[in-house]
C-alpha cells in the first residue's frame, strides 16, 4: 500500500551535531511509518532551519497526505482486477519519476543528486519494487482495508531488521511488543480459517521488503540529501520496471494510462505534504493520525466494491497500530538517552 513516508517505522534518524568545543550526537525523533507499503519512505526529518512548530497544521496536512495515498490504493485497486500488478507498478513510477525530475528541473535544484552511494539508492529502490509489486498483486485478491491493516506490520519488522543490518540492541519491551503486533496480524490473516487464502501473506511480505528499504534509508539519510533519496530510488524504479515490463506485456489503453498518471501524480503528492507536514510538527505527535489511512481505506472499500471488513480485521489493526505506536515511543526513549549521553 502507499506508504506514508516513513510513517509506518518509528525508525531513528541520528545525526551528528557539533558544537565549538566538542562533538554531540543528536537523535531525531523516529520517523513514524504506517502507511501502505510500496511507497517511498520519506528519507529524512527537515532540517532544523526549516522547522516551524505549528502541530495543528502539520496534523492537518498528514491527513490529506493520507487520503491522497489512500486514493492511489484505490486506483491500484481498480486495475488490479484486470491489468498485471507489474504495469500499474510501472505506470506509477514513471510517472513520479517524471513528476520528481521535472520539479527538479524547474526548481534547479540538481545540484542535490550529487551522490557517493549509487549502490545503496539501488538497493533501496529495489526493496520499494519489490514492496509494491507485492502490495498491489495482494489488491486482486483482498479488500483494500484487509491488505492495508495487515501491512501496518512494517515497523515491527524494522525493529527485527534493526540487529543484524544496524548492530543494534532491541530491548524486552519492543521484542515484547514486536510479538504482539504479530499476533494482531494472526488476527487479521486468520491462518487456517474458512476465508483463508495465500494472498493475505502478500501484504506481510511487502511490509518486510518496505522495512528492508526503510533501513537502507537510514544507512543513507547522514549523507544523502531527502530529495536526492527519493529521486534515485524513483528512476532506479522506473528503469527497473521498464526492463521488466516484456515479461508481461499487455497493450495499454487510455483509460489505464490515465488511471496510471493518477496513481503516479497522487502518491507523488501523498509523499510531499508528509515531508511537508514534518516541517511543521515532529514524528511523535503525527504517527498516531497517520493510520487514519485505514478508515480511508474502509470508506474507498465500501463505496467502490461494497466491501467492509469484519470485527476482528479491525481487532488486529488496532493490536497492530497499538505496538507500532508503542515500539515509537521506545525508540524515541532510547533516541533521548543517547543525546542525553
Amino acid at each position: 500500500m502507499e506508504r506514508l513516508p516513513s510513517l509506518r517505522s518509528g525508525a531513528p534518524i541520528k545525526t551528528i551535531r557539533v558544537a565549538w568545543n566538542r562533538p554531540q550526537v543528536v537523535s531525531r525523533s523516529p520517523l513514524p511509518q504506517p502507511l501502505t507499503p510500496g511507497s517511498d519512505p520519506a528519507p529524512a526529518a527537515p532540517a532544523a532551519s526549516l522547522r516551524r512548530d505549528n502541530g495543528l497544521l502539520g496534523i492537518g496536512i498528514m491527513l490529506l497526505a493520507t487520503i491522497f495515498l489512500s486514493a492511489g490504493d484505490a486506483a491500484s485497486k481498480y486495475l488490479a482486477s484486470s491489468v498485471p500488478a507489474l504495469h500499474i507498478v510501472w505506470l506509477r513510477y514513471a510517472t513520479s519519476a517524471l513528476f520528481l525530475l521535472a520539479i527538479i528541473g524547474w526548481q534547479r535544484r540538481g545540484s542535490t543528486l550529487r551522490t557517493r552511494r549509487a549502490g545503496m539508492h539501488l538497493l533501496r529502490g529495489i526493496g520499494l519494487i519489490g514492496s509494491s509489486m507485492l502490495f498491489v498483486s495482494s489488491l486482486k485478491y483482498l479488500p483494500i482495508a484487509d491488505a492495508t491493516a495487515t501491512s501496518f506490520v512494517a515497523p515491527l519488522f524494522v525493529t527485527a531488521l534493526s540487529i543484524p543490518m544496524l548492530g543494534e540492541r532491541v530491548g524486552w519491551r519492543r521484542w515484547l511488543a514486536t510479538t504482539i503486533g504479530l499476533i494482531g496480524v494472526l488476527i487479521v490473516v486468520r491462518p487456517g480459517g474458512a476465508g483463508f487464502q495465500l494472498a493475505s501473506l502478500l501484504p506481510v511480505a511487502s511490509s518486510l521488503c518496505w522495512a528492508f528499504s526503510l533501513i537502507i534509508t537510514r544507512l543513507m539519510s547522514g549523507t544523502e540529501d531527502p530529495i536526492a533519496t527519493v529521486t534515485y530510488s524513483t528512476v532506479f524504479g522506473a528503469l527497473l520496471m521498464t526492463l521488466l515490463l516484456p515479461l508481461h506485456w499487455i497493450e495499454p489503453t487510455v483509460e489505464i494510462a490515465l488511471i496510471g498518471i493518477f496513481i503516479g501524480a497522487v502518491s507523488t503528492a501523498g509523499h510531499w505534504l508528509v515531508i511537508v507536514a514534518f516541517r511543521f510538527a515532529g514524528a511523535s505527535l503525527l504517527a498516531p493520525f497517520s493510520y487514519i489511512q485505514l478508515l480511508w481505506a474502509t470508506l474507498a472499500g465500501y463505496i467502490l466494491w461494497s466491501a467492509l471488513p469484519d470485527l476482528w480485521t479491525y481487532v488486529g489493526a488496532v493490536i497492530i497500530a497499538a505496538s507500532g505506536l508503542y515500539t515509537a515511543h521506545r525508540e524515541r526513549l532510547r533516541a533521548q538517552q543517547i543525546a542525553a549521553r
